[in-house]
């Protein structure tokens, strides 16, 4: 039943009563009219609009109730036609709230999105301006994206630029927004402006993570590319700042430079900043992206014009105009190598490597050749220079030389004389140059002037690796220039002359062995062979082992050819000297020498001394050797016999390894002399460092020979002693190491595999027993006699010259030794020992 209110004209339903009631009762609370609207919210649109309306007008603060209001009637209309009234009606609703709700940013968002829905331009950008009046400017944030959005929907981008510019105002920092909007437009010029103050705010950080270098190459391609639309900016000025502050990009900054100039259509201002730019870049990757762009304009005109020429027709100026291109394309790739070596010396202009290498360029041109030489040693320091820089002025003179000027190339030395080098082998370089180019035009005087004014001593005379000193006062210690002048003073001066250089090196201190020993050569061969000899012995005293060792060498050998054994005393005391302190790495040579003295001129036992004495100086590497020559030389002279105590001492003094061939050649003499029992006994000494499984060539040897002299007994003794000599190897506990592993792992695989869960230590420990165990039933297996003295441990301490004289008794006594056992308590039953 509806009750009709007549004063208001307002029906209510019987079920609104109770909310009508506590509405009567407390007008002013926003929870009951909350609660009613939702009680009414299925109920028709123009109730649930009055009851808005009657809320609102007890309570016009509420931002509850005008949110939810609003919200409703936007819903209402919400799919209808935009130019139906009832959005008009919505809107002065929206009007009469912002009265109340004008610092609600919520409420103008609402707004100005619904009127940005109605399509209403001027009335949306004035509702957005209204807005931002209203709210403090900490709210303004929320507005801005909404504005900025439908600005950027507007046909007019007036209006979009002048919002922009307002927004720009409060958040800077987006400017790279803004610049992208232009560019999208078509607003080159100002995007260019905005760009170039973007760049140059050092404070400036930009949100997409750009470098000010990344921003600065995009302002450099908008403006080089766009020169018709941007107008506002210097492109010059501006892309030659950005050289002096990137220096590391000229590359790419000389090419957007010169493509603003092609794209502007001033080629030849295109084809200055080019050339500027090959001629100032100072890195290749520069150079090669400058050179290609160069390049590839060329070509871009080339082509333009002959497509141009064969369109229009061709006449004589279209003609000279294309060959003029095309020589300068031509010329610019000759000129390629000659500029990327221009750049290399703008990197280094102390690089001699690389101006030797622009001389080749212009080989063929003498002028520019004379021009770059001259250039390179006025550029390169030669404290700072990369390579030799007195090759410069080498070069340089011999290029006048070759071209016979020969005064001028003595005047390029003269001048190269008195540079200040780093090394004094530069300055002694250039002496000799200078002396050998007066040799090759057969000027023998004027070079040995040359070399004596080198070798001069100084007003202030200096050490040779004395630093603070110039070269040139150091000069005069350089072996190079000493070397040369007594080359020339053996091939052109006097004997005098060359003797007195020679003398000079010496006194200096300087000479080397070498030079020792062509100065006595060179007085051997004018017959002053005493002189020659005092030659070596003053090298002798300059030098030490092992220097000394080719003086030395050469002196002995000389003395023994020009005397012999005529001063036999002189040449003992000489080899006596050589030796003392001789090492032993270079005592060798030296022994065999004066072993051969001794043969030829001396006495037979003097020889063996020395021998003898080689053998014990010489390194552990060359004894066995020195042997083989003692015995060799022994036998020639006192025959065969007298080589068994040489043996002897071979096997005691060399390594095993040695040993057993000395005990083998032992052998295999004393058999031959029909001594087959020493030379049985020497096999049996020689077995105890012969392990069976590492040496079987030796046993077969042994058994080759007691098969051929022996019989059943010694092979059975034989054999015995090889059981010995392998057990006592068995009992080595890394002999059985190797073994029980190679054991293990062909029969379970793995030694880990003999405990399970173990490793490592375990492993180690368990081959230690297990050797053990193998060791002790060895020892068990042999016999022990009462003396308790193995023969193969008898064998091993005694000495050869013992065993010899002793064999023949154990050859022809041998006593059975016979073992005895304590009889087991088990036979006596029950009886007990006392």
């Amino acid at each position: 039943m509806a009750i009709l209110n007549g004063k208001s004209g307002v029906v209510f339903e019987e079920d609104d009563l109770p909310y009508e009631e506590e509405i009567i009762r407390n007008p002013y609370s926003v929870k009951c009219w909350m609660r009613y609207i939702e009680f009414k919210q299925n109920a028709p649109k123009p109730v649930l609009n009055m009851i808005y309306e009657r809320a609102l007008k007890e309570l016009p603060g509420s931002y509850k109730l005008w949110y939810n209001y609003l919200r409703e009637r936007r819903k209402q209309v919400k799919g209808r036609c935009i130019t139906e009234p009832a959005y008009e009606e919505v809107n002065r609703c929206h009007e009469r709230a912002l009265v109340f709700m004008h610092k609600m940013p919520r409420v103008w968002l609402d707004y100005c999105q619904f009127l940005v829905c109605q399509c209403k331009i001027t009335r949306s950008r004035r509702a957005f301006d209204r807005a931002l009046r209203a709210l403090p400017i900490t709210q303004h944030t929320r507005i801005w994206p909404l504005y900025l959005g439908f600005a950027r929907k507007l046909p007019l981008p007036e209006t979009a630029i002048r919002v922009y510019r307002r927004y720009l105002k409060l958040s800077p920092e987006n400017a790279e927004e803004y610049i992208d909007y232009l560019r999208s437009i078509g607003r080159l010029d100002e995007a260019a402006v905005r760009l170039a103050a973007v760049v140059n705010d050092e404070n400036f950080v930009s949100k997409k993570g750009k470098s000010n270098y990344q921003l600065w190459h995009e302002l450099c391609d908008l403006i080089s590319q766009n020169p018709d639309k941007v107008t506002s900016l210097n492109v010059g000025a501006i892309i030659r700042g950005g050289l002096t502050r990137f220096t590391d990009q000229l590359g790419k900054l000389w090419c957007s430079l010169a493509d603003y100039y092609i794209r502007s259509g001033h080629f030849e201002k295109a084809r200055d900043v080019y050339e500027e730019a090959i001629l100032t870049v100072v890195t290749v990757r520069d150079f090669t992206l400058v050179f290609d762009s160069y390049a590839q304009f060329e070509e871009s005109m080339i082509a333009a014009k002959m497509e141009t020429t064969s369109e229009m027709g061709q006449d004589d100026e279209d003609d000279v105009d294309l060959e003029l291109r095309l020589a300068r394309f031509e010329q610019l790739i000759t000129r390629r190598p000659l500029l990327l070596n221009s750049v290399l010396l703008r990197q280094n202009p102390h690089n001699v490597h690389e101006w030797h290498k622009r001389v080749k360029l212009y080989e063929g041109s003498p002028h520019q050749v004379i021009n770059t030489y001259t250039e390179a040693v006025q550029t390169v320091d030669s404290i700072k220079a990369t390579g030799k820089p007195h090759s410069l002025w080498v070069a340089f003179a011999k290029f006048y030389e070759d071209n016979e000027q020969i005064d001028d190339a003595r005047t390029i030395f003269e001048k190269a004389t008195k540079v200040n080098y780093k090394q004094v082998d530069d300055l002694a370089a250039v002496w000799c140059e200078y002396g050998e180019m007066e040799l090759r035009h057969e000027n023998y005087e004027q070079a040995l002037r040359i070399l004596r004014k080198a070798t001069a001593i100084p007003a202030r005379k200096a050490e040779y690796f004395d630093s603070s000193e110039p070269v040139q006062n150091r000069v005069y210690k350089s072996l190079k220039v000493w070397s040369m002048l007594a080359d020339l003073e053996e091939s052109l001066g006097t004997f005098q002359s060359t003797k007195a250089v020679y003398d000079r090196i010496i006194d200096l201190r300087i000479a080397t062995p070498q030079i020792i020993i062509n100065y006595a050569m060179f007085l051997e061969e004018h017959n002053y062979f005493e002189e020659s000899f005092k030659a070596y012995e003053r090298g002798i005293a300059l030098f030490r082992w092992p220097n000394v060792f080719d003086i030395w060498n050469t002196y002995l050998t000389k003395f023994i050819d020009r005397y012999g054994g005529k001063k036999l005393e002189r040449a003992r005391d000489l080899f006596e000297q050589a030796l003392d302190g001789c090492p032993a790495k270079f005592c060798k040579t030296i022994f065999l020498l004066y072993a051969k003295l001794e043969e030829e001129y001396g006495l037979a036992r003097h020889a063996m001394a020395v021998y003898e004495r080689a053998t014990q100086a010489v390194e552990t590497e060359e004894q066995h050797q020195m042997f083989n020559i003692y015995i060799k030389r022994a036998a020639e002279i006192y025959g065969v016999t007298h080589t068994r105590a040489i043996y002897q001492k071979a096997i005691e003094v060399l390594p095993d390894e040695h040993a057993r061939d000395m005990c083998l050649r032992f052998a295999d003499m004393e058999s031959k002399l029909g001594e087959i029992d020493r030379g049985r006994a020497i096999y049996s000494y020689c077995s105890q460092i012969c392990d069976p499984r590492m040496t079987p060539n030796f046993w077969q040897t042994w058994k080759e020979f007691e098969i051929r002299h022996g019989n059943e007994d010694t092979i059975r003794e034989m054999l015995r002693i090889k059981r010995s000599v392998q057990a006592t190897y068995n009992t080595q506990v890394n002999f059985m190491s190797s073994q029980m592993l190679k054991a293990t792992s062909s029969a379970t695989g793995t030694v880990s595999d003999l405990a399970p869960g173990q490793s490592g230590v375990d492993d180690m420990k368990m081959l230690e027993q297990k050797a053990q165990q193998l060791a002790a039933e060895a020892e068990r297996d042999q016999p022990k006699p009462k003396e308790k003295i193995l023969f193969v441990r008898w064998l091993s301490t005694c000495t050869l010259y013992e065993m010899v004289n002793v064999f023949f008794i154990l050859c022809l006594r041998t006593e059975v030794q016979l073992e005895q056992k304590s009889v087991p308590t088990a036979v006596f039953g029950g009886l007990k020992d006392d």
